[in-house]
């Protein structure tokens, strides 16, 4: 136990000072429903004409999930980022049979015209 004890120590303090952060502003914060302006949608200094609980076009949520699929490949390729005598055979296969169902699923939806603005 004791080798992990300084990661302990870390997690317990970095939890305290997150915890200590979050609730510091609330004992400083005024009442907001005593203001019906903040209370108000705002949408680009002009009152809102239509409801902000409309539904969206699924293309919307696709360009986001497009957006997100490049931040694992990039976490998934840090361990590749030793120098290449260091990796086995088994890592380096891995990584590129890694990229290869990435550059699959690119292409996939790149042909299925997953990009495409109408």
């Amino acid at each position: 136990m004791s080798e992990f004890a300084p990661i302990c120590i870390y997690l317990v303090i970095s939890l305290l000072v997150s915890l200590i952060l979050l609730g510091l502003p609330f004992p400083f914060a005024s009442n907001s429903s005593t203001y019906p302006e903040k209370l108000s949608a705002y949408e680009c200094g002009f009152d809102p004409f239509g409801d902000a609980r409309s539904r969206f076009d699924i293309r919307f949520y696709l360009v986001s999930i497009l957006f997100i699929i490049p931040d694992p490949e990039v976490t998934f390729s840090f361990p590749w980022a030793v120098p290449p005598n260091k990796i086995d055979p088994f890592g380096s296969w891995s990584m590129m049979a890694f990229l290869l169902i990435l550059t699959i699923g690119s292409l996939y939806e790149w042909k299925r015209g997953a990009s495409d603005r109408e």
